[in-house]
């Protein structure tokens, strides 16, 4: 049996959600959805150089698990950047913490 996941904490707010290439319309781009515990990740790692075990704390996860978010974020972003998609920033497992 799986075990369930656990709900990241996020204290990132921003006001937007998506990123596009400019000068490509919006129906003609592939997307890619970028996870908010993901972005957080991202955020708290490359933007706030953060060690890995802080920044789980931060989230109240393992450093494991923090790092296979961080993985998959940084393949994703990788993915739109090289191949001109567009990066949607929703959903996931995490509650806002202040």
């Amino acid at each position: 049996m799986v075990r369930p996941r656990r709900c990241r904490r996020v204290r990132f707010r921003g006001d937007f959600y998506y990123f596009k290439p400019r000068g490509i319309p919006i129906n003609e781009l592939e997307e890619i959805e970028l996870r908010v515990e993901e972005f957080e990740a991202l955020r708290l790692k490359d933007l706030e150089n953060m060690d890995q075990n802080k920044a789980a704390e931060k989230m109240e996860i393992s450093q494991s698990t923090f790092h296979r978010i961080l993985i998959e974020a940084r393949k994703k972003v990788a993915d739109a950047l090289v191949n001109g998609k567009a990066i949607k920033i929703e959903g996931g497992d995490f509650k806002r913490k202040s």
